[in-house]
């Protein structure tokens, strides 16, 4: 996976990519199935100009789609981690629709009317 990291805050850019290099392996495991040069990760991390809040957003870009995220924490360590924690929920997602799970659902059985429930 090709990984590219914006830092428009200088002072934190080391913490920044310490901290992306710690979350990247969670998205690799995921991604196995895709060729390493066909996925693209960009992030982006910017701090407010007038609050103590970081922003840091997240581009993938994947043969079947691209998704993309944005999360905002008080410290470079939150924002980064909850914009992970959302891309990996919306590559599993992605992922399921991708091998259709929802036709696979069982259906649940709804018994017989008037006949005894099995204990």
């Amino acid at each position: 996976m090709k990984i590219s990291v914006n830092c428009k805050y200088l002072e934190a850019r080391l913490a920044v990519e310490a901290e992306v290099e710690r979350c990247v392996p969670k998205v690799e495991k995921l991604l196995k199935r895709y060729s390493p040069d066909l996925a693209q990760l960009h992030g982006t991390f910017e701090k407010h100009a007038r609050k103590e809040e970081y922003t840091f957003s997240l581009n993938l870009s994947l043969p079947t789609g691209t998704l993309h995220c944005t999360a905002e924490g008080s410290d470079v360590r939150t924002s980064i981690t909850q914009a992970f924690a959302e891309l990996v929920s919306q590559l599993k997602k992605h992922q399921s629709k991708l091998r259709k799970d929802y036709d696979w659902r069982r259906k649940r059985s709804r018994g017989i009317p008037g006949a005894p429930a099995a204990d």
